[in-house]
């Protein structure tokens, strides 16, 4: 039988009566933009991560936008990112006026070096944004010690990482703690997906969460009236009427996606003493919330293909560095500068790790990647 990379008709079905009511209440109160359900929402966010300020947007590029733009970038001002990421990360640098300067990557985690990213800080810099990628949250702590000692912002990327936890201080933070802002994506395909695109950005600051609610609806929170040039990215209520509805199983959600982790994990440590394949790291003091399961496979594209001809999804997250993008290269980076991102470029793919993720279906995945592997 087929095994997809994922599945959400099989969480849409648990959830299939709340859903609709919710839906129900927005469509019948017919407040579609800024309606009730965005400030619950907001409210249940900040809640849930212990943060003091949860703003929805329209996606979650528009949640690392919004904070790069309020920052007023001029020609020539720098932010440190890592090369290996969604295009969205870079893409937003670029369009709040900055110019991206990229650190590499931990070769087990995939989350920026820090030492890199110390490296890579000039007079120019004025952001560093990591990412944390897959689902495991970056050095944070050494992060925001760097950020503090060079003065610049500090923007976490958790698009793939909402409730992701780490150990500072002996201590438990989540994404969008340490950060002076943080950006969540809410795309179907997220641990927490609406039914199109949406995004959220906590921020720590009053008057900094003040001009993103600004610039979310034209640089003006009274109508018709502007003190700056914002944009249109709203969170619609429908989205946020299907997110209240999804939010109090994240955690569960997260758990299941773990115990799937760990199984793997166990089925796949002696490939892994063999040589064939590495597991995705988790760094003691981090719990990942697990977005994707990743190994790196020297012959990558020959798992996958094999993959695909029995049915079982996999994906390559992501086939090229952000230096290595067309429209990128003005920034005069060349093959080999970032060497540790262009092989994890040619070596990840992952797998199915979804909830709903059946023991048969795990066994199919697994008994798969052995018999490819040998």
């Amino acid at each position: 039988m087929p095994v997809p990379l994922l599945d959400l008709g099989r969480q849409y079905q648990t959830l299939r009566d709340d859903i609709r009511v919710r839906l129900d209440g927005v469509i019948e109160n017919q407040a579609f933009i800024m309606g009730k359900p965005v400030q619950e929402l907001e409210e249940a966010v900040a809640a849930h991560l212990g943060v003091p300020h949860a703003i929805g947007v329209a996606s979650g590029t528009d949640a690392l936008l919004l904070p790069l733009k309020a920052l007023d970038l001029q020609p020539g001002d720098e932010v440190v990112a890592p090369p290996f990421t969604f295009f969205a990360t870079a893409g937003a640098i670029h369009n709040a006026g900055g110019r991206a300067v990229f650190a590499d990557i931990d070769p087990g985690t995939f989350n920026v070096d820090p030492e890199k990213v110390e490296a890579a800080i000039t007079p120019r810099t004025r952001a560093i944004v990591p990412v944390h990628l897959f689902g495991q949250m970056a050095d944070m702590a050494r992060l925001r010690e760097i950020a503090d000692r060079h003065g610049v912002f500090l923007l976490e990327d958790a698009a793939q990482a909402i409730g992701a936890r780490q150990q500072v201080d002996g201590e438990w933070i989540t994404t969008g703690t340490l950060g002076d802002a943080c950006a969540f994506s809410f795309f179907p395909s997220k641990n927490l997906g609406g039914f199109g695109d949406g995004g959220m950005i906590v921020a720590r600051d009053d008057e900094f969460a003040a001009r993103l609610k600004r610039l979310r609806v034209h640089g003006g929170l009274k109508m018709y009236h502007h003190e700056e040039v914002g944009t249109n990215s709203r969170l619609d209520a429908l989205q946020a009427a299907v997110l209240l509805a999804k939010l109090p199983h994240l955690n569960g959600w997260s758990e299941a996606r773990r115990r799937n982790a760990a199984w793997y994990d166990a089925r796949f440590a002696p490939l892994e003493a063999a040589g064939k394949l590495t597991r995705p790291v988790v760094l003691p003091g981090n719990e990942s919330i697990f977005n994707q399961y990743t190994l790196r496979v020297q012959n990558r594209d020959g798992l996958k293909d094999h993959l695909a001809g029995l049915g079982i999804g996999a994906a390559v997250y992501y086939p090229l560095a952000m230096h290595q993008q067309p429209c990128f290269a003005y920034l005069g980076y060349a093959e080999g500068d970032f060497p540790v991102s262009e092989q994890a470029c040619r070596e990840v793919i992952s797998i199915p790790i979804y909830p709903e993720l059946t023991a048969d279906e795990r066994e199919q995945v697994a008994a798969a990647i052995e018999e490819f592997c040998a």
